[in-house]
C-alpha cells in the first residue's frame, strides 16, 4: 500500500503527458475538416459513455488494480494509432480507444489511492494526496504541451510518438501497484451493491455534488475543443495563423502552471470560505471564460485561456475527497463512474449539437465558435445561480471537519 500511494502521483505525472493535447484539433481539421474534429471528440465521449459505468462495475468486482491496467493499455494502442493512423476510420477507433481508457480509470484511480491510504490508517490524508496528485498532473500537461507544440512545428507525428512513450510508462506505473484490502472485498452481494448505490443516489451532498461535477466536466472541455480554434481564428485576423501550434502549446503549458501555483492556495481559501463556496467560485471561472471567449475573438482574450485548468485544481481533489468517506468500497468506482458517465453524456450530446452548427468544410470560423459558446454561457449562467441557492439549505461541509491540509505531507 506504501508503494501504491508512493507510485500514485507519477501514475498521474505519466497519464497527462499528453504531447498532442495542444494540436490534437488542428491536426484532425488540418487532414480532415472542423466538422469531423468536432465529431472525432463526440466519439470519444460516447465511447468513454459506454464504458463508464460497466468499468466501474468491473473495478468494484474484479478489482482496482487490473482496471487500471485495461486503462492504460488501452492509451498505448490509442496512441499508436494516433501516430500510424491516415484515414478517419482509424482516427475513430482511437478516439474508442481513448474513451475506453479515461472510463476505466475514472473512479478508479482515486480509489485505489483512497483505499491505500484506509489499509493503512491515513484517511484523513486523502486531500493533501489528492492536491499531490493533481500537481502532478498539471506539471505532466504543462511539461509536454510546449513541447509538443514545438514539436508540431516540425511533424504532428513527434508530439504523437512522444505520446506513445508516455503512455508505456503509464501502463508501467499501473503493474507496479498492488490490490487494495477492501471493507468487503470484490465478492460482495449485488443486492448489498445496489442497496449503497441506492443510498448514494438519495442522499442530499452526494447529488449536489454529482450534479456540479457533472456540469463542471462539460464546462472544462469547452475550452479544450473549441479553444485551438479560437486560438488559431484570433491570430488569422492577425496574419499570425502559422504560429497556432506553438501558441496553444505555449498557453496550454501556462495554464497548466497557473493551475498547479493554484493549487497551494486552496487548503487556506477553503478553510476561510468553506467548501460549498470555493467549489461554486471553481465553476464560476469556468462560466465566465466561456462568456468572455463568446464576446471577443481578441488576441487579448487568449490570456483568458490561462485560467482554464484552475478551476479543476479546485473542485477535483476537494469533490473526490468529500465523497470518498461517504461511499462504501463495494460499489464506489461504480458511483464515480456514473458519475462521470452522466457529464460525458451530457457533453457528448452538447457537441452532437454543436457539430450541426459548424463548417463541414475546412476550418471553423470565429461567429461559429461566438454562436455556440453563447449558448454554453447561458445554460452555465442558470445552473450556477440555481447551485447557489441550494447550498445554502444543503450542509455542503462535513460537521466538524477540520481540512486535511492540516496533515504534513511525508
Amino acid at each position: 500500500m506504501a508503494r501504491n500511494i508512493a507510485v500514485y502521483p507519477w501514475f498521474k505525472f505519466f497519464q497527462n503527458l499528453l504531447f498532442w493535447q495542444a494540436v490534437w484539433f488542428l491536426f484532425f481539421q488540418d487532414v480532415l475538416s472542423a466538422s469531423q474534429a468536432v465529431i472525432l471528440y463526440a466519439v470519444y465521449d460516447l465511447a468513454t459513455t459506454i464504458a463508464e459505468v460497466p468499468s466501474g462495475y468491473f473495478s468494484d468486482r474484479i478489482g482496482r488494480r487490473f482496471t487500471l491496467l485495461i486503462s492504460a493499455l488501452s492509451a498505448v494502442g490509442a496512441a499508436f494509432l494516433l501516430l500510424f493512423g491516415a484515414s478517419f476510420e482509424a482516427f475513430i477507433l482511437a478516439q474508442i480507444l481513448w474513451g475506453i481508457s479515461a472510463a476505466f480509470v475514472s473512479g478508479t484511480d482515486s480509489s485505489i489511492l483512497y483505499e491505500s491510504l484506509a489499509a493503512m490508517d491515513r484517511s484523513d490524508e486523502v486531500e493533501v494526496q489528492e492536491l499531490r496528485a493533481w500537481r502532478f498532473s498539471f506539471t505532466g500537461l504543462a511539461a509536454s504541451a510546449m513541447t509538443g507544440g514545438a514539436m508540431s512545428l516540425v511533424a504532428y507525428d513527434l508530439a504523437f510518438a512522444a505520446t506513445a512513450v508516455a503512455m508505456i510508462s503509464w501502463a508501467i506505473c499501473a503493474f507496479l501497484m498492488a490490490e487494495p484490502p477492501r471493507e468487503r472485498g470484490p465478492s460482495a452481494s449485488e443486492a448489498l451493491r445496489f442497496i449503497h448505490l441506492k443510498e448514494a443516489f438519495t442522499n442530499p451532498i452526494l447529488i449536489w455534488l454529482f450534479v456540479l461535477s457533472t456540469l463542471m466536466y462539460g464546462f472544462s472541455h469547452i475550452p479544450f475543443v473549441f479553444g485551438q480554434p479560437f486560438i488559431f481564428e484570433a491570430l488569422a485576423a492577425r496574419g499570425w495563423s502559422g504560429e497556432a501550434p506553438l501558441v496553444s502549446g505555449f498557453v496550454s503549458t501556462v495554464m497548466m502552471l497557473v493551475s498547479v501555483a493554484a493549487s497551494w492556495l486552496v487548503p487556506p481559501l477553503r478553510k476561510r470560505i468553506g467548501l460549498a463556496a470555493i467549489l461554486l467560485f471553481a465553476m464560476s471561472i469556468q462560466v465566465g471564460l466561456v462568456g468572455v471567449l463568446a464576446v471577443t475573438n481578441s488576441v487579448l482574450a487568449i490570456a483568458f485561456l490561462f485560467l482554464r485548468m484552475v478551476p479543476s485544481s479546485i473542485h477535483g481533489p476537494l469533490l473526490i475527497a468529500r465523497v470518498q468517506p461517504i461511499l462504501n468500497d463495494d460499489s464506489r468506482a461504480t458511483y464515480l463512474s456514473i458519475k462521470s458517465l452522466v457529464g460525458r453524456l451530457m457533453f457528448a450530446a452538447s457537441l452532437w449539437i454543436a457539430a450541426a452548427a459548424t463548417t463541414d468544410v475546412g476550418l471553423m470560423s470565429y461567429p461559429e465558435i461566438q454562436a455556440v459558446l453563447g449558448w454554453y454561457f447561458a445554460i452555465g449562467l442558470l445552473a450556477f445561480c440555481a447551485l447557489a441557492v441550494l447550498a445554502r439549505r444543503i450542509p455542503i461541509e462535513p460537521a466538524g471537519s477540520v481540512m486535511a491540509a492540516d496533515v504534513k505531507e511525508g
